[in-house]
């Protein structure tokens, strides 16, 4: 996103990233209640709420530390966004229980409508991500796990107690196998599309 489509609300996603107490409790006061109550009238309570604004708190942490999520909308419309379609998810889940949906006539422009789908386009390869790192072999995810916070392969080389060049060929072979593994996966392909 260009710089001068940047919203104001930046400051939250800055704040979160930046694990300021006072930003993240300014969010539990003005944008959490609407959604504890949107959850409470659509079929969930108090902890079921806490938990999806837990997850998406975290989404959001997530993107913005990796990807540099830049705010083009209020925050409380994505944020509110994300929180709903968190729970209808959740709710589609468990469709043992009744869904009984009081929606707010909320207007949500294509802004929060792109940055909503972007975020969660972004969760769902995170998620993918994972789940197929622990399917890798466990020399396969330390040597993973050190190269993704070691600056050099030096270092994870001294860490591991092995030569460079073998750190290096693990490595690419390792990453080459997530990579087929994430690639032949049918979730992969409906994320392609």
């Amino acid at each position: 996103m260009a710089e001068k489509n940047l919203h104001p609300d930046q400051l939250y996603i800055d704040g979160l990233v930046q694990n300021n107490s006072t930003v993240i409790q300014t969010i539990y006061k003005k944008f959490v209640p609407k959604v504890k109550n949107y959850i409470r009238m659509n079929s969930g309570d108090d902890d079921e709420a806490q938990d999806v604004i837990q997850e998406v708190l975290i989404t959001i942490y997530n993107q913005a530390k990796t990807k540099g999520l830049q705010l083009s909308c209020p925050f409380d419309a994505y944020f509110f966004l994300l929180c709903k379609r968190r729970w209808l998810n959740e709710l589609k889940k468990t469709s043992n229980k009744e869904v009984t949906l009081q929606d707010e006539n909320v207007s949500i422009d294509e802004s929060v409508q792109e940055m909503t789908f972007q975020t969660e386009v972004f969760d769902e390869k995170q998620s993918l991500f994972d789940e197929m790192f622990q399917k890798l072999g466990e020399k396969c995810q330390e040597v993973l796990k050190l190269s993704f916070i070691t600056k050099t392969m030096e270092e994870v080389a001294a860490k591991l107690n092995v030569t460079y060049a073998y750190v290096r060929k693990k490595k690419s072979l390792c990453t080459g196998q997530l990579t087929e593994m994430i690639q032949q996966s049918n979730r992969y392909q409906s994320l392609k599309s």
